[in-house]
């Protein structure tokens, strides 16, 4: 374990750069998820076929696909950016209908009578989703949402085939350089991975129970 004490450093960075990572996909992916989640039961159709298109679309196209269109196609076609910045995007347009899904189904799950009831009342379509049905499906699906969050926590790693340094690219650099200890370097790089995705799983089981008692 002579690599830990001497490139530990490395291996701070590329964990870091995950969190990182994940953190900025969730604060983008979420909020898009909920908005192609509200096209899907807009009344309006051109709303609901862009959003089952794109639903259907990213969840049908391997992530490895989506970062070569944003890391090197765009490129090509003039649009430049940093390589970080294009990760992080190719993770939110992956991730952002695995989100829409789980709160459709959160959506599917509220009475209908709590719309008619709002429609009745005078709200709008936006508002009845906003203020009625959206905040009732999204407590119901946390559980599911951070089930996705774990997902896309694993699918970070896919940022190092793309000239971002993240935690699995800096498990790669320490292996050229302690070819030796290369098991023991992996190992250690999944214990990092385990260190984000288990508090993650905790966090579900303890909101599901909470949930069933709410409901």
């Amino acid at each position: 374990m002579q690599f830990l004490i001497e490139s530990g450093d490395v291996l701070l960075e590329g964990f870091l750069s995950t969190l990182r990572m994940l953190a900025l996909t969730v604060l983008l992916a979420v909020p898009l998820g909920i908005l192609l989640a509200a096209m899907r039961i807009s009344p309006v159709p051109t709303l609901r076929w862009v959003s089952a298109g794109f639903t259907e679309l990213l969840r049908n196209t391997p992530l490895t696909l989506v970062f070569f269109l944003l890391v090197f196609v765009l490129p090509r076609l003039g649009v430049i950016v940093d390589f970080q910045i294009s990760a992080i995007a190719a993770l939110t347009l992956y991730t952002a209908p695995f989100y829409a899904e789980a709160i459709r189904s959160g959506i599917n799950s509220v009475p209908s009578g709590q719309a008619e009831a709002a429609r009745s009342l005078g709200l709008t379509f936006g508002q009845t989703a906003s203020l009625v049905i959206i905040p009732q499906a999204i407590r119901t699906v946390v559980p599911p949402l951070i089930n996705v969050t774990i997902a896309l926590t694993k699918n970070t790693s896919v940022a190092g085939g793309f000239l971002v340094f993240e935690l699995f690219a800096s498990s790669r650099r320490l292996a050229n350089n302690y070819a030796d200890e290369t098991i023991a370097i992996f190992l250690v790089v999944a214990a990092c991975y385990l260190a984000i995705t288990i508090p993650l799983g905790r966090l579900a089981d303890q909101l599901e129970k909470k949930v069933a008692v709410l409901r």
